[in-house]
């Protein structure tokens, strides 16, 4: 049973098997969809400590650097293609669980698509995503809401002048991480392009700082966020913002994470991703 669960597990993270088979799979394994997701976090524990570096996936270069911001050092994960010199970069923005294996491989997924991706986490300050989440939520409390936005835009700042990327820089976030996005589309003028998932919105009067084109993505039953939509759009217009919104029917908030079968939507988050990756190649590679 164990190297059957190994095995499918490897496969999965080669790309070979495609998410929902993997968990499919693990479920008839582990003995229920239960078992199969209390199991996953152990399987990437082991997978880290498997090599004293970060595992290689096929065409990347992986690894956890530091980068300097508002609150000092800020740990990250970094993604990128193994062809080329320079890239156009993309600032990944995890949920309010922090810097978890999930958001790891978006990151991956970005880079696969051509472009140097960072996942900054936001608790670096207070010693960083703990391997037990228990108590995230809490940690997330004690951060300084002005220095974290400001940690984003360091982030900003840092690939703007790396000899890695071409100096052009996106910024895409989820949840917690969406409404970063917005923040860092407010506070960062060099910013190139912002994508937020169902991400809480910016103040009216601070839509008229963005400077950078933006795209916006929306689950169309999320009650804490959906309200500001609005609001939100109004501002973008106002202000005349090179601005899209997309809001996908029959989808709930984190609909991109397939992480969470309850909330995943496969098909919503395809097309969100398609769009996405097209708007950055349109904004990033220009």
């Amino acid at each position: 049973m164990e190297s059957k669960i190994k095995e499918l597990y490897e496969s999965y993270r080669k790309g070979t098997t495609g998410r929902r088979s993997f968990l499919r799979s693990l479920a008839l394994l582990t003995g229920g969809s239960a078992a199969a997701m209390a199991i996953i976090p152990v399987l990437d524990q082991n997978m880290q400590e498997g090599s004293k570096e970060m595992q290689e996936y096929p065409g990347l270069i992986t690894e956890f650097i530091n980068y300097p911001g508002e609150s000092g050092p800020m740990k990250a994960y970094l993604a990128r293609p193994k062809e080329g010199t320079r890239y156009p970069a993309v600032i990944v923005i995890h949920e309010n669980r922090g810097l978890v294996p999930h958001i790891e491989d978006v990151t991956r997924r970005m880079a696969r698509e051509g472009f140097l991706a960072l996942a900054p986490d936001a608790l670096s300050p207070i010693g960083g995503t703990p391997k037990d989440a228990t108590n995230v939520p809490e940690m997330f409390k004690k951060l300084d809401m002005q220095q974290t936005v400001k940690d984003f835009v360091d982030a900003v700042k840092y690939l703007k002048t790396n000899p890695l990327t071409t100096g052009k820089v996106g910024c895409t976030g989820f949840c917690w991480g969406g409404g970063m996005t917005n923040q860092v589309a407010v506070n960062s003028p060099d910013l190139d392009a912002a994508v937020p998932y169902y991400g809480r919105q910016p103040s009216a009067e601070d839509v008229e700082k963005i400077k950078a084109p933006l795209m916006a993505h929306y689950a169309e039953n999320d009650p804490m966020i959906d309200p500001g939509i609005p609001a939100f759009e109004e501002a973008l217009k106002k202000y005349h913002k090179d601005y899209r919104i997309f809001i996908y029917p029959g989808t709930s908030h984190a609909f991109n994470n397939d992480t969470n079968p309850e909330r995943y939507n496969e098909s919503a988050a395809k097309l969100a991703w398609s769009r996405t990756v097209a708007f950055f190649r349109e904004k990033l590679k220009t």
